[in-house]
């Protein structure tokens, strides 16, 4: 494995536990600042739309320096924003600091994707990629649950200094342990810019928007599905949400692995998968017994499809993979906040606490609907870059990439 992903994944480590840690202390902060559920879930989907807009907006404006310098001027960012959130005397300054810190983390990801499918051999991107995103799902296995207790035991602030410690640390590694990787020579704003007319990109970005929303539709009211549903007490629930990041960990590896050897074939089980996987949860939420297992199994199958959905865009554009990836990124987020804003609204709506997990469901089927519809229609995809379940990736996307980041 190159050392290199090491540094990316710890990266991703630092930006993972800015994203969901915030998931376990929502009760906190909405006692704290005076707020209601759904407003307090404004921290995780204002964070995410955020990083929709930094992963089109900075990737734009960034595709022409050195990564290795791009990545390290992201963690910075990065740094600044959690600083914000740890000394914010208000719900508005706290959600202002998420926002800074939201900025850096799709184009960190959009970057550091294309940057970590440069360093294997073709066959093996995807999961190089799942690697690179293994940082994140380490912040649901560890940094989540900690960081919940932390919060819970010290005050939320403490667990945003700890993120902040975090992203000096992950910044130094970046500096130590990925290669220089220079801008792609002739390339130009407008050729990447060029893949958005290709409908499969499109397609592409609305099967993560809708895969994603599905996920954290459900995930974002976790907690108080947990507590008023399940019946766990508050004190619980950093270990039971260790399940659930210990289930994205494992997912996260499989899915890399599937979609090496099966791209459209693997995503179309797994999509199928979560989405029962949400349906079962929401009809057992009252049995804790159940509840952990569906916990598991949700974090597994749901971050099983993130490998396979960011390889599926950049194979639709391998001549401007930055941006490709960086759009992707964009929509991971835009369905997070998505899923977020339908689940606060079935939980505003008075529909209960286990409304988030239908709304996931729903969601889900949709995404594989898309999927589905997408990958029956293959004599519309260039040959340079069609899927097939029976192939790995070819070499002439791999060779594009991989000049891209020479």
């Amino acid at each position: 494995m190159p050392i290199g992903l090491l540094a990316l994944a710890l990266g991703g480590f630092g930006i993972g536990l800015t994203e969901f840690g915030i998931i376990g202390l929502l009760p906190e902060v909405a006692a704290d600042f005076g707020v209601t559920e759904p407003v307090a879930g404004y921290l995780v989907s204002g964070y995410a739309l955020s990083v929709a807009v930094g992963a089109i907006v900075l990737t734009a404006a960034i595709t022409r320096f050195d990564r290795k310098k791009v990545l390290m001027a992201l963690m910075v960012l990065f740094v600044a924003g959690n600083l914000i959130s740890a000394v914010a005397p208000t719900y508005g300054v706290l959600l202002a600091g998420r926002v800074v810190a939201a900025l850096c983390h799709g184009a960190f990801f959009g970057v550091g994707s294309v940057v970590a499918a440069d360093l294997v051999v073709p066959e093996r991107r995807a999961g190089a990629i799942s690697l690179m995103f293994a940082g994140l799902t380490a912040a649901n296995v560890l940094g989540v649950p900690l960081g919940t207790l932390l919060g819970q035991q010290l005050g939320w602030r403490s667990t945003f200094w700890a993120i902040t410690v975090i992203g000096v640390v992950a910044l130094a590694g970046i500096k130590v342990l990925v290669p220089r990787t220079p801008a792609p020579a002739g390339g130009s704003l407008r050729g990447e810019l060029a893949v958005f007319r290709r409908p499969q990109v499109w397609v592409s970005a609305l099967i993560t928007v809708l895969a994603f929303g599905g996920m954290f539709g459900a995930f974002t009211y976790i907690a108080f599905t947990l507590t008023e549903v399940s019946g766990f007490a508050a004190a619980t629930v950093p270990w039971l949400l260790v399940l659930f990041g210990a289930g994205t960990f494992a997912g996260n590896y499989a899915g890399g692995r599937a979609a090496d050897r099966s791209l459209n074939g693997s995503l179309t089980v797994i999509l199928a998968l979560l989405a029962a996987v949400l349906a079962v949860f929401a009809l057992t939420a009252g049995s804790q017994v159940v509840t952990v297992v569906s916990l598991l199994l949700m974090g597994a199958v749901g971050m099983a499809t993130a490998p396979g959905l960011q390889l599926r865009i950049m194979r639709y554009a391998p001549d401007a993979p930055t941006m490709a990836s960086g759009a992707n990124i964009a929509a991971f987020n835009i369905g997070n906040a998505f899923g977020a804003w339908l689940g606060g609204l079935a939980i505003g709506a008075g529909l209960g606490y286990v409304s988030p997990l239908w709304v996931g469901a729903g969601i889900t089927v949709a995404g594989l609907a898309v999927l589905v519809a997408a990958s029956a229609r293959p004599a519309r995809t260039p040959a340079a870059v069609q899927d097939s379940a029976a192939r790995p990736v070819q070499d002439p996307a791999a060779r594009s990439a991989r000049g891209a980041s020479a």
